[in-house]
């Protein structure tokens, strides 16, 4: 008598390939992002030092393979390790091998990420690293192709999807009141973070569709997420609901790795049966083995009860009048709060920063602006899609610009300006000095808005810009 026969999901094992392959992808993203962002915002001569980090109280209690010792040579290691497992994890190989095996691997891959995030910082403290990390800890469960997939951790992760989908519909309906005058998207698409190249069409479309946005987005976060844990199959069609939705701000947005992960993991509510259907009718082959060894039910159960456990804050949290929004409760990052947008910004400010190697005190001074790959700043350029990669320097010029309170990387930002530091120029598009040092640099803020089809045909302009004061006078070294 097979004692755990409940446990299998037998019919879900084309969505586990979805989810540890596409969960995988993400951690590659993530890595690639560390190696080339990580030791010119938080290296040894970053603009946040990890080892001054890790001198305070606070950094000290956090679980990071850092903790003892940073160097940026060590960072590298770390994150390409971490790359080169991923990159197995989406060829399927670990997945051929036994399932403890699989665990081995997709701890470590979780275990080399949180290292780095609580080590990041402000650079860090975005809620997808949250969601990627208890991702790739949950779906690590779901065993290789020697076992079928345990109908726990499926739910468990339809429960992740539904605190990322509710979480943030509930945050937005108590947190502005546009979204519930079904006003909100009149603003969104001009001034969320970093617009991509569909974004201005979406803005100028009319305001009744902006009002329909509003609507599928409320039904998308509030209603749908309710049903991923229905029979089949309407948890399919939940989950497509959910997919379409992030399908959409894919196409009008540039919200790092948020929306992908969210499409992969919603495929946990998707049966191989509905993948068949889906596909013409064609029947879902099953992947891998049809029964569930002894051991792997046992520890399947105990990452089940575990995940439950930690469940209970993040549960109260969702229907809390005081709801927190991307929070951990633990410094493990697993089972966490999230949301997106409680607020929306009515207005696009973005802080310009530019350099000149006259005499800064001269009125007559020729000043050029630093070009940023991913943020606004030459009306004419069309926005470009960087999503699911994160361009961390850009999404905190976004804060920045709206008065964000710590300054000090920004400080140290225009020192390595002055400074002309090779690594810091390389996340730039455009360095105007061709890697010489300017002799004075500044940062002057402008208010933002898309040029309307008319303004567009006569100037060619995208953007419309006017000065609205200084953010930092001149500033030079000295000696």
């Amino acid at each position: 008598m097979d004692v755990f026969g409940w446990l299998s999901a037998g019919d879900y094992t084309i969505a586990r390939e979805v989810l540890q392959r596409g969960v995988a992808a993400i951690y590659v993203v993530a890595f690639v992002s560390a190696i080339n962002q990580f030791p010119a915002l938080l290296g040894e001569h970053g603009l946040l030092p990890v080892p001054r980090f890790l001198q305070s109280l606070y950094a000290r209690k956090q679980p990071t393979l850092f903790r003892w010792r940073y160097s940026d040579r060590l960072l590298l290691a770390v994150a390409w390790t971490g790359a080169a497992l991923s990159l197995l994890l989406v060829a399927g190989i670990p997945q051929l091998a036994p399932s403890y095996v699989l665990i081995v691997v997709f701890l470590v891959v979780w275990l080399l990420y949180l290292s780095i995030v609580n080590v990041g910082q402000t650079f860090y403290s975005f809620g997808w690293e949250s969601l990627l990390l208890e991702a790739g800890f949950t779906v690590g469960f779901l065993g290789s192709h020697d076992t079928t997939p345990p109908l726990t951790i499926v739910i468990l992760v339809r429960w992740l999807v539904f605190r990322l989908e509710f979480g943030a519909g509930m945050i937005k309906m108590r947190g502005d009141r546009s979204w519930r005058d079904l006003t909100a998207l009149y603003y969104h698409h001009e001034t969320q973070p970093m617009p991509n190249p569909f974004s201005r069409t979406a803005h100028l479309l009319p305001k009744w569709w902006h009002r329909v946005e509003v609507l599928g987005n409320h039904f998308a976060q509030l209603v749908a997420p309710w049903f991923l844990f229905a029979p089949q199959p309407v948890a399919g069609v939940a989950a497509a609901v959910v997919i379409l939705t992030q399908l959409w701000l894919v196409a009008t947005g540039n919200f790092a790795w948020l929306n992908v992960i969210t499409i992969v993991l919603a495929f946990a509510a998707v049966s191989d049966p509905v993948f068949g259907f889906a596909f013409g009718g064609i029947p879902a082959a099953h992947v891998g083995a049809t029964t569930m060894p002894l051991w792997f039910a046992v520890v399947a159960l105990a990452a089940s009860v575990f995940l439950v456990v930690l469940s209970w804050q993040p549960l109260r949290n969702l229907f809390s009048r005081h709801q927190l929004m991307n929070a951990s409760f633990n410094r493990w990052h697993l089972v966490n709060a999230y949301g997106a947008f409680g607020s929306v910004t009515k207005e696009r400010y973005e802080v310009i920063v530019e350099g000149t190697r006259d005499e800064p005190d001269d009125p007559a001074a020729h000043w050029v602006e630093y070009e940023f790959k991913g943020k606004p700043g030459d009306v004419r350029r069309m926005p470009r899609q960087f999503a699911p990669y994160h361009l961390r320097l850009d999404w905190l010029m976004w804060f920045l610009a709206l008065g964000s309170r710590d300054t000090r990387w920004f400080e140290t930002f225009l020192l390595r300006l002055l400074e002309a530091d090779a690594r810091m120029l390389r996340l730039l598009r455009i360095d105007p000095f061709d890697g010489e040092p300017p002799r004075a640099v500044r940062a002057r803020m402008f208010l933002y808005h898309f040029a309307t089809h008319a303004q567009k045909r006569a100037t060619g302009d995208r953007w419309v810009r006017s000065e609205v004061g200084v953010l930092v006078p001149p500033a030079a070294l000295r000696g």
